[in-house]
């Protein structure tokens, strides 16, 4: 079994500073947040950027500004968001790709998000693929339903993605698959030999996937993104604490915590 990677999702693109006061927004902010929790025990980090009234932003210079802070005091693996927030447009929300991070999330369907659809027609997701291939940036199926594992197995036998993939089961999102048990061993089952994953459990359904990911050889991915709060009633401190709760667990599981260097063997970046 793999040494586990854990990826901390800082800040998404709903939280809101009033939902938790710690969350990261400004560059800095997510900079020394990222920082924090490599020194927990995540080997990456997952991107969103917001503009200083808080609202989510795509723009490369914010994402630049935030990752050039990271690398100057970080090891840590980058990951951006191609998913931007429910409204954007696909040639917006590709845009920090171009900034040369080491991954970024592909969605490869459209899904019901709450009110809202966050949408990705099958054109734009061959444009996303092909230009995180062609600028050398590993991407991250992001599957929120089972009929998105297809679809990016269908791209796999079109040769637009290539095998070996990296998953990340999202789980708990309203309109979605469920944040339960057995969603996860059913997204599990259909993914292709040879992969790895992820899960990302939303709200509550974090804890308990994560623990099972640990023992079924799969990686965790905490965060104010996902869930905000350490337990029931009780707002998270930081996103630091998320991550080291996961790393006492997977001690605790006998399951030893990747560092950077070896989440990028792990995962052929």
């Amino acid at each position: 079994m793999d040494k586990l990677i854990i990826t901390a999702a800082l800040t998404g693109a709903e939280t809101s500073k009033e939902a938790n006061p710690a969350l990261p927004t400004s560059p800095a902010e997510i900079a020394e947040a990222a920082c924090l929790c490599r020194q927990a025990g995540a080997s990456m980090v997952h991107l969103h950027a917001r503009n200083p009234d808080g609202s989510s932003t795509q723009d490369p210079k914010v994402f630049g500004e935030i990752i050039d802070l990271i690398r100057q005091r970080s090891d840590v693996i980058i990951q951006v968001s191609t998913g931007g927030a429910v409204g954007m447009t696909a040639k917006e929300r590709l845009q920090p790709v171009e900034l040369g991070p080491d991954m970024a999330t592909l969605s490869t369907g459209s899904v019901n998000f709450g009110e809202d659809l966050f949408v990705n027609t099958m054109g734009d997701i061959r444009t996303f693929a092909q230009t995180m291939l062609a600028r050398g940036v590993r991407p991250e199926i992001e599957a929120f339903d089972s009929g998105m594992v297809q679809n990016a197995l269908a791209l796999v036998r079109e040769g637009t993605l290539q095998l070996p993939l990296h998953f990340d089961l999202v789980l708990g999102v309203p309109g979605a698959m469920p944040g339960t048990p057995e969603a996860l061993m059913y997204m599990k089952s259909l993914l292709p030999a040879g992969s790895t994953w992820t899960v990302a459990g939303i709200g509550r359904a974090e804890l308990a996937l994560g623990t099972m990911a640990i023992i079924l050889g799969g990686h965790v991915r905490v965060g104010f993104e996902d869930n905000i709060y350490y337990k029931k009633g009780q707002l998270a401190q930081s996103n630091a604490q998320l991550v080291e709760r996961i790393v006492r667990l997977a001690g605790e599981l006998g399951r030893e915590v990747a560092t950077p260097a070896e989440a990028r063997k792990i995962l052929y970046l």
